[in-house]
């Protein structure tokens, strides 16, 4: 289980900055919040998970 979720939110990351990105070109900011607060989770998620792992 601790993989899976270290697995999503690696995967989370490039999603976000996709997302953001494409806020970005449509101009929307709404995307953007969204996009960064999810890049931002799956970066704080995966540092979590990495040192559950490592114990």
């Amino acid at each position: 289980m601790p993989h899976l979720k270290l697995t999503l939110s690696i995967l989370a990351v490039p999603l976000g900055a996709f997302l953001f990105v494409y806020g970005g070109y449509d101009d929307s900011p709404g995307a953007q919040l969204l996009g960064l607060l999810l890049a931002l989770t799956g970066i704080v998620g995966a540092v979590k998970s990495w040192k559950r792992l490592r114990r």
